[in-house]
């Protein structure tokens, strides 16, 4: 009897604690985080979640979280609701990121007309107003929320971005975004910047909190840019990378020359150092005071132009020498396993013309900062034909079946042209069997 009282007893206590944490848990979900912008045009700016100082260390992208928060990240961005909803093994991104202390910008995706939408079309407008307006009701108590995205690039990647009719309507969406929710700030992007873009979003969109701004060559030195045009807000850097395959050099067949893995890890690490100059770690306002932080672009990898210029990780997930500079930026410390690095290459033909079925040789040399051995993939694949602009989707070339005729796995190879016509490229990808990887390419031309 006794013994039936204690463990009844001990199962009432269990019980008992189970209930007080499930309890804790609802309610630290139900109260949700509290986004505060704090500061002035004169003295600069601070974001703070919760009362703490936060600076922006984020990526975007919807993957690898915990990578992500092992190398030093705090924060992720998407581009539509819908991503922040999406469940992944019973659990949302939301959920995820939450489980790794990692904060969301959750993107509100407007309508681009380019793509066929109409700002004049009322229909459309109420349609649009109505999904911005649920998905702030489903999401704003969730703890992981820390802004929300309103828009990407809807006024064009192209022109001057000055169009009445989209920043009022964009201003009438952040007045909803405000009325439903007052705890997380509005942040609309934009693609780059420009005089007549500012003066229009400042006259006609004013409830918007933080300007996002993508951009690639020109990051670095943002915050002068921003000050010489006027804007006395905060921001944030919302997308930056290497320079895009717009801005690069292009063969005489126009294929544009993508920078090596080196050079873009070198490009990542001064944006994200120049951003994260910003705030010093006491919270005191120094260098780009107005900056609240950025997001490098893309925590995943996608076909652009190639399959791997944005991409930080590889399609297989091993994080790339670009993730390395990153988290050495972000913490002051190099991750415990790091990526190969290329060392040199002899590819004569890089950039030329060469005859159908010609014998081709190609040598890489990479370092392996841990000794690790290193694998090697070869792979030729076809030119895009399908380029598009502001990051719409392209299809993937295709690879053209095995040209390799000796070498096969080594960093040494010799391969076989194409017989047919047409811009093509070898790519490499090098993989230390430790979670780490890297890729390059290298454009050439068969033409009899």
């Amino acid at each position: 009897m006794i013994r039936t009282q204690i463990v009844k007893s001990i199962l009432d206590n269990v019980t008992f604690l189970f209930l007080c944490a499930l309890v804790a848990q609802t309610s630290v979900a139900a109260d949700g985080s509290r986004v505060r912008i704090r500061g002035s045009a004169k003295d600069g700016y601070q974001l703070y979640v919760n009362e703490e100082h936060f600076v922006i260390r984020g990526v975007g992208g919807t993957s690898h979280i915990e990578l992500l928060s092992s190398c030093g990240g705090n924060a992720i961005r998407t581009w539509d609701a819908a991503s922040a909803e999406k469940k992944v093994d019973g659990k949302s991104l939301l959920d995820h990121a939450y489980d790794k202390n990692i904060f969301v910008t959750v993107g509100l995706w407007l309508g681009h007309e380019r793509h066929g939408f109409r700002y004049d079309d009322p229909n459309s407008i109420t349609q649009q107003r109505d999904e911005v307006v649920n998905a702030i009701k489903r999401l704003k108590n969730h703890p992981a929320l820390l802004c929300w995205g309103l828009g990407n690039e809807m006024e064009g990647p192209d022109g001057k971005g000055d169009s009445v009719q989209i920043w009022k309507e964009v201003n009438t969406l952040a007045s909803l975004v405000k009325k439903h929710d007052p705890d997380h700030p509005v942040m609309t992007v934009v693609a780059n910047v420009n005089d007549a873009k500012l003066a229009t979003i400042k006259k006609y969109a004013p409830l918007i909190d933080i300007l996002g701004v993508n951009v690639y060559s020109g990051s670095v030195g943002m915050d002068k840019t921003l000050r010489d045009l006027g804007w006395e807000k905060p921001y944030c850097v919302s997308e930056y990378g290497p320079p895009g395959p717009w801005e690069v050099a292009s063969t005489t067949w126009k294929a544009p020359l993508e920078p090596s893995s080196r050079s873009k890890a070198s490009t990542y690490f001064a944006a994200t150092s120049s951003i994260l100059d910003a705030t010093s770690k006491d919270g005191t306002q120094v260098g780009q005071k107005y900056c609240l932080g950025g997001y490098a672009f893309l925590w995943g990898h996608k076909q652009e132009t190639t399959a791997t210029w944005f991409g930080m990780l590889l399609p297989t997930g091993e994080k790339t020498l670009v993730v390395d500079a990153m988290t050495k930026a972000w913490t002051g410390s190099w991750p415990r396993n790091r990526a190969p690095i290329l060392q040199s290459n002899r590819i004569t033909f890089a950039g030329k013309r060469v005859g159908p079925g010609e014998i081709l040789d190609a040598h890489v040399e990479y370092r392996d900062p841990d000794s690790d051995d290193l694998s090697y993939i070869w792979e030729i694949v076809k030119e895009s034909t399908d380029r598009k602009i502001g990051g719409d989707a392209e299809k993937r070339p295709d690879i053209i079946e095995s040209r390799v005729i000796d070498g096969s796995g080594s960093d040494q190879i010799r391969i076989q042209a194409p017989q047919k016509t047409g811009g093509y490229r070898l790519f490499v990808t090098v993989r230390d069997g430790h979670g780490s990887g890297c890729s390059e390419n290298w454009p050439f031309f068969v033409s009899p």
